[in-house]
């Protein structure tokens, strides 16, 4: 694994950092620091959220547009628009470099890292929903460039190509050595950047059943170089059977592989039957909700951080009548996740 500063340490840094800013204002002034008699002390402002959190997010965007006529619903979406996320990468007609400027940009000033999403290998996602992604390998590899000249400097946690990794571990790819060396490239010219933490993705518990397959696989797609792999991107299996699983995968490799969880939607964890109303439970289940909050500060082995990749409240695509298209905003949904969350 590259050598860097552990996301949890990172953290910790941040935090002691931000107080002591805190407390070096405290002193100023002609109390000299000492709260005058009779009046309580003041209570510390917690620290930032160590990863960005976009003001101009879609559920930052609908808490204004709720907050007169549905002041309740706004306050509850809170619980999405106020936390770090991630934001998805993928071809189109706007050069990735002018996809994540702004968004750099911003977070910089924040002083906040940014979670950025890679989202378009050649055959993603094997013909589900979402299919697409670059036309060829080389166009793959050219855009991949681009990213790294636009991170270049800036800090970043990168999420690598959700799905690819499994995908071809089921051969469901044309061409599985390609996949998997595209993969290994990607790891190092995100690498190069010097600034940028990448996670190769490895599924979760129900996908690939054999972890020493998996391992093997993440291997060959550059994992030694990269600085760890995620789990549970865009699902919703419970935090602590991706603990183990991802455990059984660390151990595959070298027994200290460090990982990240994505626990935006497994509050209530995977629906319990692979079907409902007609549809895979992959894909937009109801009766979910938000899980833990982002943070470095995880407590668990081996887990560098848990994450809010897939963004809760976008649509998983329109597996039933009504349903939005993938990648598209459904408040409702939203809302559903919030209200459950903690019960």
């Amino acid at each position: 694994m590259r050598n860097s500063l552990p996301l949890g340490r990172r953290a910790t840094l941040l935090a002691g950092i931000a107080l002591t800013v805190f407390l070096a204002g405290c002193a100023d002034g002609a109390t000299g620091g000492r709260t005058p008699t009779g009046t309580a002390p003041a209570t510390p402002a917690p620290p930032p959220p160590v990863f960005y959190v976009d003001p101009y997010s879609a559920a930052a965007e609908q808490v204004t547009r709720w907050e007169r006529t549905r002041g309740g619903d706004a306050a509850t979406l809170r619980g999405i628009s106020t936390r770090p996320t991630a934001r998805w990468l993928v071809d189109g007609t706007t050069p990735v470099t002018d996809q994540v400027a702004d968004y750099l940009a911003d977070a910089a000033l924040a002083g906040q890292m940014p979670i950025l999403v890679t989202h378009n290998l050649p055959q993603r996602d094997c013909g589900r929903q979402g299919g697409g992604g670059a036309g060829t390998a080389g166009a793959y590899q050219t855009w991949i460039r681009e990213l790294a000249g636009a991170v270049r400097g800036r800090p970043v946690t990168v999420i690598l190509e959700p799905g690819a990794v499994p995908d071809a571990v089921d051969r469901c790819v044309t061409d599985v050595d390609e996949r998997l060396t595209l993969l290994r490239d990607a790891v190092t010219v995100l690498g190069s950047t010097g600034s940028a933490r990448v996670y190769l993705d490895a599924g979760h518990p129900g996908w690939v059943r054999d972890p020493a397959k998996l391992a093997a696989a993440l291997t060959r797609a550059g994992i030694a170089d990269a600085d760890g792999f995620a789990l549970n991107v865009a699902n919703f299996v419970g935090t602590p059977e991706n603990l183990r699983y991802g455990h059984r995968i660390s151990d595959a490799l070298d027994g200290t592989t460090t990982f990240v969880i994505d626990t935006s939607r497994n509050g209530n964890g995977p629906y319990p039957e692979p079907t409902v109303a007609g549809a895979p439970s992959w894909c937009n289940p109801p009766g979910r909700a938000l899980g833990e909050e982002p943070t470095t500060e995880t407590g668990l082995d081996r887990v560098d951080a848990l994450l809010w990749i897939k963004y809760p409240g976008e649509s998983d695509g329109s597996c039933r009548p009504g349903e939005p298209e993938i990648g598209v905003w459904w408040p409702e949904y939203a809302l559903g996740l919030a209200e459950r969350a903690g019960r």
